[in-house]
């Protein structure tokens, strides 16, 4: 299945494989209205690609890019640019063949990178970080209301990190889940 979306003037991308894997793509407004839409299409799409809202996996890939989307809203916002969200599901080139959930939310704000905590190894890329889970907690003290969105992130994915916008000014933090083989094997 191959179609294009519009909405409020920008074009997204859905693709699947025979499989039933595939790829999600679409860019929103930079703002709380436009981020919670971006979680719903998120949580939609795994859905539509055969797991249930309540499934772990739905609710699992949907807090994250609600965090990601959330932060790209709050700390990445130019005004009169959107964000972009991006979710792809594929299968694990290893021998247990689990499935790998990534998503990518790209803001043009590059000057604002997410720090990564004390588990940071360097990348490919000398401009690119990331995080085996762990974000630097500078949230103010326990009691904070804001400020934890990436240790979420850190707590439920199973990588994370964040590389220059391509094509762009700006940056993309992605984040990946890792669904074992037995949590798919009622697929």
């Amino acid at each position: 299945m191959n179609s294009t979306v519009r909405s409020s003037g920008a074009i997204s991308r859905v693709s699947e494989t025979a499989a039933g894997i595939g790829e999600f793509g679409m860019r929103f407004t930079s703002t709380p209205r436009g981020a919670r839409l971006a979680r719903r299409l998120a949580s939609h799409q795994l859905d539509e690609w055969g797991y249930p809202y309540d499934g772990e996996i739905n609710e699992s890939v949907t807090a994250i890019a609600g965090e990601l989307v959330a932060n790209a809203v709050r700390h990445g916002h130019v005004p009169g640019r959107d964000f972009a969200l991006r979710l792809a599901v594929f299968r694990a080139t290893d021998a247990l063949g689990a499935l790998r959930f990534r998503v990518e939310v790209s803001d043009t704000r590059g000057e604002r990178m997410p720090t990564v905590g004390p588990s940071v190894r360097a990348a490919a890329s000398a401009d690119s970080a990331v995080g085996a889970g762990v974000a630097d907690a500078r949230c103010g003290g326990a009691l904070a209301e804001a400020g934890r969105g990436l240790l979420i992130v850190g707590c439920l994915a199973d990588g994370w990190g964040v590389v220059p916008r391509p094509g762009g000014p700006g940056k993309t933090v992605w984040a990946e889940y890792v669904a074992a083989a037995a949590r798919t094997a009622a697929h």
